[in-house]
């Protein structure tokens, strides 16, 4: 492996769509089409062979063993979220012969949830991929027009295993001061859309005991929830009230209707079910005489790791940083929840500084980087 080359990579990726230390790639925007048509030159280059498939996932294909993650970046993104596992796989491909790479495509939502694996494992089909639309009306399938497949998309049976290294996201690593984590578990997700909606009126002329205030009910579904999660969630477990649309949303008008997300995430299958049942039990007693609609529940379930390729990794790991890496879950989603539908699956953590990411201050040190290349590597060339 060439870490100067790998790095330098890693740098040319983030200067594409760079905000300030941050970058901005959102899913099929020019600068997340200008970087998936340099990856796939970068991979024509490696002597692999370059594709790009209808769902916009990038392909490099030369053997058996897949590694890869996405570069797709959130809102306001950071420059390791997703590109390290990219850049990491090109650079083992080059190094190490029968690996091919993908950078899948929408891992961070625009439109679903990990969308590009999710289409290329069969957990959604293109037809239903194509109706999803993100926050502007844009769908999926007007979006995907910016960037032509040049291939179809590769079977599964293509290949026989997955590895994605990735940037913690969290502090464990950078506050034990290790260098590496071998994921034992990803954990599982459930999300629902709530919609409360009371009387829009007056601020000024309606009394406060009579008005239906659907603000008000939002304000009790965060503490009703955190009450009654508090005998079933783990220090593990985690929930979080996320996007918010308030209507009219106006100083001088009482809310009439508050849309809101409830998402909560745990690596037992069994907990999630119980934190479901709390989340919505909660939420009616939070609605009162408010009209409450809940949405169905989106889910992905908890995903274990392969064993082999765990303890592929976590021998690399040994042999590269004695005592200076840990097993550990991942509490973030990822590509490889959908890719262990198909294939064994293992994943690599490197640390995120001060446990930042899904923000331009997300940061690695490089020799970290460069240490979860030379594991990633290693890992390789025992299972290839």
């Amino acid at each position: 492996m060439d870490a100067s080359r790998f790095l330098s990579d890693l740098h040319a990726l983030r200067a594409i769509g760079a905000r300030g230390t941050g970058v901005v790639r959102r899913a099929f925007d020019p600068d997340d089409v200008r970087a998936r048509l340099w990856l796939a030159e970068r991979f024509t280059d490696a002597g692999l062979e370059a594709r790009i498939d209808p769902a916009g996932n990038v392909w490099g294909l030369g053997g058996p063993l897949l590694l890869g993650s996405h570069i797709d970046t959130q809102p306001e993104g950071g420059w390791l979220d997703g590109a390290l596992g990219v850049i990491a796989g090109l650079e083992v491909a080059r190094a190490v012969p029968g690996c091919s790479v993908v950078a899948f495509q929408d891992e961070e939502g625009r439109f679903g949830a990990t969308t590009g694996s999710e289409i290329w494992s069969g957990a959604v089909s293109m037809e239903d991929a194509d109706g999803l639309a993100d926050l502007d009306g844009v769908t999926f399938a007007d979006a995907r027009a910016a960037l032509p497949a040049t291939g179809p998309m590769p079977a599964p049976q293509d290949f026989n295993a997955y590895l994605e290294l990735h940037i913690e996201q969290g502090p464990v690593l950078d506050t034990a001061g290790q260098a590496a984590g071998v994921v034992t578990a990803i954990v599982g997700l459930r999300q629902i859309t709530v919609d409360m909606r009371g009387q829009q009126n007056h601020a000024g002329t309606t009394p406060m005991h009579l008005r239906a205030d659907a603000l008000g009910g939002l304000i009790r579904a965060q503490t009703g929830i955190a009450a009654a999660l508090r005998n079933i969630a783990t220090p593990a477990s985690v929930w979080t009230i996320g996007h918010v649309r308030l209507h009219p949303n106006a100083p001088s008008a009482v809310p009439g209707q508050v849309r809101f997300t409830v998402q909560w995430r745990d690596a037992e299958a069994d907990r999630l079910d119980r934190m479901e049942t709390a989340i919505r039990d909660a939420l009616a007693e939070a609605a009162g005489d408010l009209t409450l609609t809940l949405s169905d529940t989106s889910s992905l379930p908890p995903v274990a790791m392969d064993d082999r390729l765990r303890a592929a990794l976590a021998q690399a790991a040994e042999d590269t940083i004695p005592g200076r890496w840990r097993h550990m879950p991942s509490g973030a989603l990822h590509d490889a929840t959908n890719v262990a539908r198909v294939l064994p699956t293992a994943m690599l953590f490197a640390p995120s500084i001060g446990g930042i990411s899904h923000d331009f201050a997300e940061d690695t040190d490089e020799a970290d980087l460069v240490t979860c290349l030379d594991i990633l590597t290693r890992a390789a060339q025992t299972l290839t």
